[in-house]
């Protein structure tokens, strides 16, 4: 209870804090492009982590002009926490949008009908009721796009965003299915976003029309799965969607390639989380978090490998440190290149909470060899039993096998429940098998990751630790969303001048020659960042939006 009040007094200080900190640009000439490619559930199951199963030749070629890091890890095993963190640059945790789905990430769903979690019946760990929300997170943190836009940067997103709250139309130049680098303005850098879904889960069971380019005989099966042809047709099924991905990988680069521009771009390869299958994703294991991750550099001069710590909160900060722009201070991610890399990370920190319709309480904490879990509700059975997995085909004979008595005992652990605490040792139990946390060969280590991991959340707010239902009523008061108050306008000395009266709102305008055009909502809106000058006979569109408010609604005024 001592924790819970500490942390609740922790994060309404976060809510209420009014920081008004600006990240300024240092000066660097020219300013590199950087690209990233991004695809979606999977593991280092590539040939440059010694698993040749699928042919990627297009990663292969990147990855001998790249530096590999083998010590990547996700900070959520799935993909809407864990995106909130890569936008933010803040752990999930910290900002309350660790839960999985809040269901308001209506950019990245499109037209796609999904029920809400109240008519679902989800309910959060006491079990009372949730419904759809945007997280609401605090005023001080914005997409890390808007840095980039501030300081001259053409940014696109092609196209999933799934940050748990609606993408404001600040964070990107362009978000859609055509955003591309190549819309940019004539001399801008580029900041430019590729997502491919080849990989997703969902894909295992939507890509059961499609031929298998990797025969299910020679797959590795993991030892948690039945080695059985159910098993081998969905590991194989995995396989060959990672090579469709590879596919599409070098189409992408080829088109750098061609515009002449991939000497002087950065790239970046890397998954949004771990693994696709059962017992990995949602998991808070090596196979849920840990990630492919390479990074081309300038005319490819960084090559090789490193086992350096990183961690997905890194990326945005390591993003603005590349383009010579100095994160701000509100920043939990540090940056692990560029002009602002200091950090030396020695642990990196997971989360687990509610996937869907099931709710539960996981922190871990990684160090280059030992993976510590903290279980908040041991009693609870390690498996989760959400609806979306069960789609997997392979799903329903595995469930089987287990009712049926007929899983080994390293099968059958998955549907046991959880202990106080868990300790592996990663380096000879990948998979995460044998729990250490009781050896007593292993107590300093098991000492040395407690220390760790309450050294990480002294002082900082851990949202998980209030139920949902209590944390959508703090963001929505009365369930109701906050609404971001419209821009004003003001013009003096040839400048107008946008201001909004809610705290932490960014401002997004238009120019325009009609009183009355058809906006696109997702692409060439301006991000307001000091005084714009009058151009007399044309009218300015604006609209302001906190993170998680309700946007403004647009004002249009003559100039």
């Amino acid at each position: 209870m001592k924790y819970f009040l500490t942390t609740l007094t922790l994060t309404i200080a976060l809510f209420s804090c009014q920081s008004k900190e600006k990240s300024t640009p240092v000066k660097q000439n020219p300013k590199p492009n950087i690209l990233w490619i991004v695809c979606e559930d999977i593991s280092p199951t590539l040939s440059f982590y010694g698993d040749s199963t699928a042919k990627t030749p297009n990663l292969d070629k990147l990855a001998k002009e790249s530096l590999i890091y083998d010590n990547s890890f996700a900070v959520v095993g799935v993909c809407a926490p864990s995106r909130s963190a890569i936008i933010t640059s803040m752990y999930p945790t910290t900002i309350g949008t660790m839960h999985m789905r809040t269901g308001q990430d209506i950019q990245s769903w499109g037209n796609r009908t999904y029920k809400n979690s109240e008519e679902q019946g989800w309910k959060d760990i006491t079990g009372k009721p949730i419904r759809q929300y945007s997280a609401v997170i605090p005023e001080e943190v914005k997409c890390f796009t808007e840095y980039l836009r501030a300081a001259g940067y053409y940014c696109t997103n092609n196209q999933k965003t799934d940050y748990q709250f609606a993408a404001p139309i600040t964070a990107w130049d362009e978000n859609n299915a055509k955003a591309h680098w190549r819309n940019r303005p004539k001399g801008k850098p580029f900041f430019s976003v590729f997502n491919i879904d080849d990989t997703h889960e969902s894909k295992l069971w939507k890509h059961e029309d499609l031929p298998l380019t990797v025969n299910p005989d020679s797959v590795p099966v993991p030892p948690y799965f039945p080695d059985n042809a159910a098993s081998r047709h969905m590991v194989a099924r995995n396989y060959s969607n990672i090579e469709m991905m590879d596919a599409k990988v070098g189409k992408i680069l080829d088109q750098l390639k061609a515009d002449g521009l991939y000497d002087n771009t950065i790239v970046f390869f890397y998954s949004d989380h771990g693994g696709p299958l059962p017992r990995e994703k949602r998991e808070i294991y090596d196979v849920g978090l840990k990630t492919p991750f390479i990074i081309k550099d300038i005319n490819s001069k960084t090559k090789g490998r490193t086992d350096r710590l990183i961690s997905y909160v890194d990326l945005g900060a390591t993003v603005l440190s590349l383009a010579g722009i100095k994160p701000p201070s509100y920043m939990e991610g540090k940056p692990f290149r560029g002009e602002f890399d200091t950090q030396k990370r020695d642990y990196v920190f997971g989360s687990s909470d509610r996937f869907d319709e099931y709710s539960d309480r996981i922190r871990s904490v990684r160090n280059k060899q030992f993976l510590y879990l903290r279980n908040y509700f041991p009693e609870l059975p390690k498996y989760k039993d959400v609806s979306y997995r069960k789609q997997i085909p392979m799903m329903s004979n595995f469930l089987e096998l287990e009712k049926e008595g007929k899983l080994n005992e390293v099968q059958h652990s998955w549907f046991e429940t959880k202990t106080k605490e868990e300790l592996y040792d990663c380096s000879v139990d990948p998979f995460n098998l044998n729990n250490l946390a009781d050896d007593p060969k292993y107590a300093d280590v098991l000492s040395n990751m407690r220390t760790a991991f309450i050294d990480h959340y002294e002082g900082r707010a851990d949202m998980g630790q209030m139920p949902e239902s209590q944390l959508i009523d703090m963001m929505w008061p009365n369930y109701q969303q906050p609404v971001t108050a419209k821009a004003t306008v003001q013009e003096k000395d040839g400048k107008v001048t946008l201001t909004s009266k809610t705290e932490g709102a960014s401002i997004a305008y238009y120019i325009s020659d009609k009183p009355d055009e058809q906006l696109d909502l997702d692409s060439h809106w301006q991000l307001y960042v000091e005084p714009v000058p009058v151009e007399k006979g044309k009218y300015i569109y604006t609209r302001a939006q906190r993170i998680g408010y309700k946007e403004s609604d647009i004002l249009v005024k003559p100039l």
